[in-house]
């Protein structure tokens, strides 16, 4: 039984692409969090999300990992990473020494602490070509994760993101039913019996033709990887003066999800 829940990590943890009724971001931690909290007596379960959007493990490291390990939650999901791997000359295998520094640190004070593997990117334009760099890492979080007894999320097997509809207009973030997929996984990686199949296959999709791609493609650049870039060659990032979400309940979790649904 899992009585208390931290979730740390970037924009993926944060939520970004899944929407509440507010235009605050749920996501599929704080999906998971409810699959939690279902399983313990009413008000016996404390959830906690720390992530915040564009932070670096360094960033992560130094502003939450602090945080959550004062909270000594018996589960935290320790996504980070990512957002430093998809930087120009970064090396998957420096960053992975700093990671596993940080399970080390985690593991020793966190009952339970789960990492997350990056997905298969062969489908996202802008980061198609950072698929080898991608994988080098993902095995690098597999082999740390033996090493200290972590369980995985494992997003680079889960198949059915690999629908556009699982992804949200920015095709960077998942949409809210990706979000939903994720957090079904991870109950299953918990050994949680979960209300769906997070594989169950899309319904069909009526073919697109050449012109409806490519004006979705012209669309995509100029709204999303434009204004990308942009932050890049300026220093900046999404995540700057955002503030993390912090204690969550399950029950307003739940209702902002309803209010969407």
């Amino acid at each position: 039984m899992i009585g208390s829940y931290v979730a740390v990590g970037d924009s993926f943890t944060e939520g970004v692409g899944d929407p509440g009724p507010d235009g605050a971001f749920v996501g599929w931690a704080d999906r998971f969090a409810v699959l939690l909290a279902d399983r313990v007596p009413e008000g016996d379960f404390r959830y906690n999300n720390l992530a915040v959007r564009g932070k670096l493990l360094d960033q992560i490291i130094e502003d939450q990992v602090p945080r959550a390990l004062e909270l000594a939650p018996d589960l935290m999901s320790f996504c980070a990473g990512g957002n430093d791997i998809i930087r120009p000359g970064t090396d998957p295998d420096e960053v992975a020494e700093r990671f596993e520094r940080a399970v080390v640190r985690l593991t020793s004070a966190v009952g339970t602490v789960m990492v997350t593997t990056g997905f298969d990117t062969r489908d996202v334009p802008v980061l198609r070509h950072l698929r080898g760099k991608i994988a080098t890492y993902n095995g690098h979080v597999r082999a740390i994760a033996d090493r200290y007894g972590c369980p995985v999320l494992d997003l680079w097997s889960l198949r059915t993101v690999q629908d556009r509809r699982a992804w949200d207009d920015d095709r960077l973030h998942l949409s809210p039913e990706g979000h939903t997929r994720v957090a079904l996984r991870a109950g299953q990686v918990l050994g949680l019996e979960v209300p769906a199949d997070p594989e169950q296959p899309w319904p069909p999709l009526p073919p697109r033709g050449t012109f409806e791609v490519r004006r979705d493609n012209i669309h995509w650049a100029r709204e999303y990887l434009v204004p990308w870039i942009g932050r890049r060659l300026r220093g900046e990032s999404s995540g700057d003066h955002v503030s993390a979400k912090g204690a969550l309940s399950p029950d307003d979790i739940k209702m902002r999800i309803a209010s969407v649904a």
